[in-house]
């Protein structure tokens, strides 16, 4: 996490800038300041999830790695983000995004946007369903690369934590899922991918 003099500088920085935007003539719309490079934001909601998803996918360069129980089409269904995972797959040479499923029933019809997309891009994107050994993992998070993640412990709740740049706290869980996810090779488990 970063050290509490720069939080300090930051917060002087963004209370410095709305200061500036009540003088000004004009309204001005402020973004939520960004957390500094290795800072952990903390999420409550789904609006925080959703905006930290697309920002950390748009971060990555070769692959994005998602773990859910059922595609969350609260999250990766929402268009924003469905949009910011065509621009990283289709603007970046050797992308991949890999996701496993727990429960592939449930979200993955017809009317889901994100299996839709797969379906057209399956160069890029490949699902597999979760081997039962993996089951008792309740979490749902997705890495970029091995260093921006959004991950909340429970997927039936938003809270959690967002990071653009932690690559110890990516890589923790990044190996987690590279477990479930080489357990989850076989023919089975990859149907989902072609429904």
């Amino acid at each position: 996490m970063a050290k509490s003099g720069n939080h300090s500088t930051t917060t002087e920085t963004w209370l410095a800038s709305l200061a500036a935007a009540e003088r000004a003539l004009h309204p001005v719309v402020l973004p939520l300041p960004m957390p500094a490079a290795d800072e952990l934001q903390v999420l409550t909601e789904l609006a925080e999830v959703r905006q930290s998803t697309a920002a950390a996918i748009a971060s990555g360069q070769r692959l994005v790695s998602i773990f859910t129980p059922d595609l969350e089409p609260a999250v990766y269904d929402h268009p924003p983000v469905i949009e910011v995972i065509k621009r990283f797959v289709l603007s970046h040479s050797f992308a991949k995004v890999r996701v496993l499923l727990r429960d592939h029933t449930r979200h993955t019809g017809s009317g889901s946007r994100f299996m839709s997309m797969a379906r057209r891009l399956s160069s890029y994107l490949e699902l597999r369903i979760l081997v039962p050994q993996f089951h008792h993992l309740t979490a749902s998070y997705c890495i970029a690369d091995d260093r921006a993640i959004v991950y909340r412990m429970r997927s039936d709740q938003w809270d959690g934590i967002a990071a653009a740049n932690s690559p110890p706290v990516a890589r923790q869980y990044l190996q987690e899922f590279d477990l479930a996810w080489q357990a989850s090779n076989d023919l089975q488990h990859r149907r989902v991918a072609r429904m």
